[in-house]
């Protein structure tokens, strides 16, 4: 009973940590950063119920959070991937926006009248 109340206060301490950062930084948590907060919340668990100490909580956390930021990584590599395929493969769209048109303030505009004599 012991560990569980330990995995529960130490994942808990993890998600309010991590959640009181992200709203000061006003950033969106990385893909590494989600990876390596999941990993190290199920590795604290995981290393609890099966070591039956605090030590392989801390082992479990160590190991998961690494293998979770592993996975981050690889995620955010395929995202990455994926855009810069889009981007080869619609080029038109991705510089339509930024262009923009103006007329010289030089230039005069001159109408031209057709005249037919009857």
């Amino acid at each position: 009973m012991k560990n569980y109340i330990l995995s529960f206060a130490l994942l808990s301490t993890t998600l309010i940590a991590v959640n009181s950062a992200s709203a000061q930084e006003h950033r969106p948590v990385s893909d590494q950063a989600k990876g390596a907060i999941v990993g190290g919340a199920a590795g604290a668990v995981a290393g609890g119920l099966i070591g039956h100490n605090v030590k392989g909580a801390l082992i479990g956390t160590a190991i998961g959070a690494g293998g979770g930021y592993i996975v981050g990584d690889a995620i955010r590599r395929k995202k990455l991937k994926k855009r810069q395929a889009y981007l080869r493969a619609h080029p038109v769209h991705h510089y339509a926006a930024s262009k923009t048109t103006v007329k010289p303030k030089s230039v005069t505009t001159t109408t031209v009248t057709k005249t037919t004599n009857y």
